[in-house]
This record gives C-alpha cells, sequence and structure tokens, in this order.
C-alpha cells in the first residue's frame, strides 16, 4: 500500500471574516490534501488581527509549531493561503519540513490531472506565473520533480531559474495556447453554425457533474469523489426523448478563493461555458456548505460574463440530503444522478425550462421537403406532428429558439 505524505496544515483566522467562510475554507484543504494523496496529521489554527509579514503566524505560534514537529515529525507543511515569496522562504528557513501554500497545492494537484495538451500547457503557465516572483534569484532547479506533494514540476527539461528563461517559456506557451484556444474557437464556430443548442455543466468541485455527464451521455470521463477530478472540457452529443438534440460539456470544478493564475490560465476551458445556450448548475445539496459553494459559482459565472443565461439548478445527492433541506435557487429540481428515474425528470425538467425561455410555433412543412422537416425536429422542440393527407402537408406545433437562423428564416414568415 502506497505511502501518504504526513501534512500539518497551518491557518491563519483574520479578525472580522467570516467564520463560516474560514472553516469552509480549512475543510477544503483537507480535501485537496487528500486529493493530492496526503494524510492530515495535525491542524494548526490562529486567530490574528491581521497575517504577520515576515512568517503569516506569529512568532509564539511558529514556535509552538517547531517544538510540535520535533515530537511529531511530518513531510510537509501547508498554509492555507496564498502567501509572499518572502512568509515561504522565511517559514522554510525556519521548520524542518518543506513548506508551500494552498496556491501550490491546487497547482500541484492539476500538474497531475491534466490529460489534453491544452490542459498540460494551461497548467504549466500558471505554475510559471507562480514560480517567476518566487524564484528570488537562488540557483536551485526550477524543475523539482522529485517525489511529493508540491513537487511536480512544469517540465520534464531541468529550467534554469533565470528569470529571462521563464519569461521566454511563459511566452512560447502563451503561443502555443493561442493556437489551441483558435482551433477550440474554430471548432466552438463549427458548432454554432450548425447550430447545436448547447448546453454547459457547471458546478462546484465534487458536486457531481462528472457522474451526471456520463449518466445522460452514456459515456465515461472520470468519476471520483475527489476535487477537481475534471480538468478537460468533454463534450457529448445528447438527445431528448422527442428527438431534439444538444450537445452537452463537462466543465472543470469551480473552487472557492481559486488561485488567479488559474482562472486567468483557464479562462479559455471556461468559455466554454459562456458559449452555451443552456446552463445545468449541479449542486451537492448534500454539503451543509451548499449555499456557499453555489455563490461561488454564480460569482465566477459572474466573472465569465455568463451569468445571463439561461440556468436550471440540480441539487444532486438528493438521498443524502438533510431533513431541513432548502433550496436556494429557481428553476430547480433535486435528484440522485444514479437514479434512472431522476435522469428522466431531469430531461424532461430541462425541456420544460427551454420552453419557458423559447417562442411557441405552429408550422406547415410539405411532405416533400424532407430536409426541413429533419432541421425542425433536431433544431426545435416538437410537441405534435400530425400528418394532413388531403394538402400532404405536416402540420407542427413546438418552441422554437427565437435567436435560431430557423425561425427567421421559416417560422417567423409562417406566423
Amino acid at each position: 500500500m502506497e505511502n501518504k505524505e504526513q501534512v500539518l496544515l497551518i491557518a491563519c483566522q483574520i479578525k472580522g471574516t467570516n467564520e463560516q467562510k474560514f472553516h469552509t475554507s480549512l475543510e477544503e484543504l483537507k480535501q485537496l490534501t487528500e486529493t493530492a494523496n496526503g494524510e492530515v496529521a495535525d491542524v494548526v489554527i490562529q486567530k490574528r488581527d491581521k497575517i504577520h509579514a515576515a512568517l503569516y503566524i506569529g512568532e509564539g505560534k511558529l514556535e509552538e509549531i517547531q517544538y510540535t514537529l520535533e515530537m511529531n515529525p511530518v513531510d510537509l507543511v501547508i498554509l492555507n493561503d496564498e502567501v509572499s515569496p518572502g512568509q515561504l522562504k522565511n517559514l522554510s528557513d525556519r521548520l524542518d519540513a518543506r513548506v508551500i501554500d494552498r496556491t501550490q497545492l491546487i497547482l500541484d494537484i492539476f500538474a497531475g490531472r491534466a490529460r489534453t495538451r491544452e490542459g498540460k500547457l494551461q497548467v504549466e503557465l500558471a505554475q510559471m506565473q507562480y514560480l517567476l516572483p518566487r524564484l528570488a534569484g537562488q540557483g536551485t532547479e526550477l524543475s523539482r520533480l522529485g517525489a511529493g506533494i508540491g513537487t511536480r514540476g512544469p517540465g520534464e527539461t531541468k529550467l534554469e531559474t533565470d528569470r529571462r528563461h521563464i519569461r521566454r517559456r511563459i511566452t512560447e506557451i502563451k503561443e502555443q495556447l493561442r493556437a489551441v484556444v483558435n482551433q477550440r474557437s474554430q471548432y466552438r464556430k463549427r458548432r454554432k453554425e450548425n447550430q447545436a443548442f448547447q448546453i454547459a455543466i457547471v458546478g462546484y468541485t465534487n458536486a457531481g457533474k462528472s457522474t451526471l455527464f456520463n449518466r445522460l451521455t452514456k459515456s465515461e470521463s472520470l468519476e471520483e469523489n475527489q476535487l477537481f477530478a475534471t480538468l478537460d472540457p468533454l463534450s457529448r452529443r445528447i438527445r431528448l426523448d422527442n428527438g431534439f438534440e444538444a450537445i452537452i460539456t463537462d466543465t472543470v470544478g469551480f473552487i472557492q478563493d481559486l488561485p488567479t493564475t488559474l482562472v486567468a490560465a483557464f479562462r479559455s476551458t471556461l468559455e466554454e461555458v459562456t458559449e452555451a445556450d443552456f446552463i445545468l448548475h449541479v449542486v451537492d445539496g448534500s454539503n451543509e456548505d451548499f449555499p456557499q459553494h453555489e455563490q461561488t459559482v454564480y460569482n465566477l459565472l459572474d466573472e465569465l460574463g455568463a451569468d445571463g443565461l439561461p440556468m436550471l439548478t440540480i441539487y444532486n445527492k438528493r438521498d443524502q440530503f438533510k431533513a431541513d433541506f432548502i433550496p436556494n435557487s429557481y428553476p430547480y429540481i433535486t435528484i440522485s444522478a444514479f437514479d434512472d428515474e431522476d435522469l428522466n425528470r431531469l430531461l424532461k425538467k430541462i425541456e420544460e425550462v427551454v420552453k419557458s425561455e423559447w417562442k411557441y410555433y405552429e408550422l406547415q412543412v410539405p411532405v416533400q421537403d424532407g430536409r426541413l422537416l429533419h432541421r425542425i425536429k433536431n433544431h426545435t422542440i416538437v410537441e405534435t406532428e400530425d400528418f394532413e393527407p388531403d394538402t400532404e402537408d405536416y402540420m407542427l406545433t413546438g418552441y422554437v429558439d427565437p435567436n435560431h437562423p430557423i425561425y427567421e428564416h421559416y417560422i417567423n414568415k409562417e406566423q
């Protein structure tokens, strides 16, 4: 069995900060540590008026920790905030263990989980941008491909810690990313031209997005009870009961206090959300912090400019809900992603919410125009379809997106 690194967590609780948010953040740090294959040996919390400028924690608390580590050594110390290069260096000099901060831990998890070329480039870019101000002109090697949490280097070659070298590499990665992002936008443009209805699944990390995506599309993406199980967006086609087709995309999980380098690096991945016609917001309704998680997602959607898109909130894991569960968002549905009946209810609910955003139509299609009939069935929600033998026409009623070319070219002319 694999030996897990023993980890000490240190958190500063600043006077006046939200108590619940602090404890949520600390709980999340524990989960992140477990996701990175570490075992939390102990947690040290210090309440302060402000973070110590040189040491993050106070001198007295640091001496206590030094004594604790002499009695019970650990492999790694993780700080619950992103700290300055100086604070990190000072703590590393004083503690007999490796020291990393929350940002480095998240970057490390991302480095181990990126699968596509784009994902790997984005992680490397974020790592480089994080490391650049932390070089402090020392002659250590950047690659650090040793074992242990926080040691996954940004590349396979040993890089000198020369700032010019790092900046050159950042420029190279950005150029490569531009090419990849351009490919992605071409692909998105093609999907738009084909006018496929696009649904993005978003939500806090570990809310059950990938499970839901797999169940709806009958495919296999990574499903794990861990933070950041999915990094690279996956898209699949799904068909609703009446034949209406949509492209559904699974996205990276959101998290509170996501490092700014990562928000920037993963902008193109998250842009899948801004291109969507409809958002499924998956919330783990069994998590007592779910209102906080919802707010984090709303804040990030707002930053991305996707806050105005039609949305259905899915409260997942309903079999584990607390008795006093009350939803925060509307429209909503409660489901368990593993329940087939719930999935059918969900597909009907998606249809219902989409119809409330679209226009009702009645249309007559000549029997010989099979191509138009096929397009109407694929790109609108058809409610009724009757054949009139006298005129040899199909009489259709249903709902259509008023921004779709079908509405402009065929339906609006008829109305």
